[in-house]
């Protein structure tokens, strides 16, 4: 059997239950603050205590180039890829600053980019092959590759348990990946390219529609992956994509909650619960992102995100952002009185 088909931890139903049942003993309505008791009620659940807190997260952002670029399908080149690695890593990039503000660990991984070999302070390089090939003319990688890709993924959790991760958001980078994303979903969703393709970094009308129509001649040519994941993801998806789908289900499999990022996560996400079902109770799903196909994603998720601040950006950016209101949502949990503390009469009196 592989790995990611192993049993994933069960939710803790009785934290979760405490923490639902805390929440109706606080001073306001019940269920007057929405999202914020969901949210920390799921977490309970997760974490296994009637108390969650976010102390130690845990961000892993996944790089790796595409071979689909040969189509001219982004608005940057592909040495972007490399680029955003060292500004990373030296803390320039959107993502550097949130996991400073919430003091969150940042771990960097090549899966797989263009170029020579290199060395950057604070950039862990595997390189299972120098970007994926184009899969408008053949398979991205091979099973071999896809499971490499997905193993770095399982490795990224265990040293988040290792560190006493409380929380874990997978973020990517690679320039072309939104292109890899929506034909990994409308293989995994049965969906013409129509429903579930943007513009990505920016792209115009012109260039947007060459990209549908190279996504619709991939579909025609890897017609025979729909409906099995893994197929899928080794036809048109990325290395970064793979680590990522990797990392969600380990993540369940260890008990670590995760938050979702935006389009190229969610698909990532998809993908993990095509593969192992049971991950998707382990998902809180931080934004909606303003990439066209993100809504149709999160519609097969059955998933209601956090946050709508028409994000794009990609890299953890948006489960990063979301970090701040899980965190308000503990404290308002944690902190806030009880009817019988404060010396309320609850509308029961």
């Amino acid at each position: 059997m592989n790995w990611w088909m192993a049993q994933i931890t069960p939710v803790n139903q009785i934290a979760q239950q405490m923490a639902e049942q805390r929440q109706l003993q606080l001073t306001k309505p019940a269920g007057s603050l929405g999202m914020l008791e969901q949210v920390v009620i799921q977490l309970a659940g997760l974490q296994g205590t009637p108390h969650p807190q976010l102390s130690k997260p845990w961000i892993s952002i996944f790089a790796g180039d595409h071979g689909i670029m040969q189509e001219q399908i982004s608005a940057f080149p592909q040495a972007v890829t490399r680029q955003m690695l060292q500004n990373f890593a030296t803390g320039g990039a959107c993502i550097s600053v949130i996991a400073r503000e919430h003091a969150a660990y940042l771990q960097v991984i090549d899966c797989g980019t263009v170029g020579e070999a290199y060395h950057i302070d604070g950039v862990e390089t595997h390189c299972i092959r120098a970007g994926t090939a184009n899969f408008i003319q053949t398979q991205a990688m091979t099973a071999f590759e896809c499971q490499q890709a997905l193993n770095l993924g399982r490795e990224s959790v265990e040293k988040a348990q290792t560190a006493q991760a409380d929380i874990y958001i997978a973020g990517e980078m690679g320039i072309g990946n939104t292109c890899a994303a929506a034909a990994l979903a409308c293989l995994l969703l049965n969906e013409d390219p129509d429903q579930l393709t943007g513009v990505g970094t920016g792209i115009d009308a012109d260039k947007l529609k060459h990209k549908k129509a190279v996504i619709q001649t991939t579909l025609n040519l890897h017609r025979e992956a729909k409906g099995n994941a893994f197929q899928s993801l080794c036809a048109v998806g990325g290395l970064e994509i793979a680590a990522m789908t990797g990392a969600y289900i380990h993540a369940a499999q260890l008990g670590i909650a995760m938050v979702v990022d935006g389009f190229i996560s969610s698909v990532a996400a998809l993908c993990a619960v095509h593969l192992n079902p049971d991950v998707r109770r382990w998902m809180i799903f931080g934004h909606a992102s303003a990439e066209y196909g993100h809504r149709r994603v999160l519609e097969a998720l059955n998933a209601t995100p956090l946050l709508q601040l028409n994000l794009r950006l990609g890299e953890g950016s948006g489960a990063g952002a979301a970090l701040g209101l899980i965190k308000l949502a503990c404290s308002l949990h944690n902190q806030m009185a009880t009817f019988a503390q404060a010396a309320v009469s609850d509308h029961t009196g």
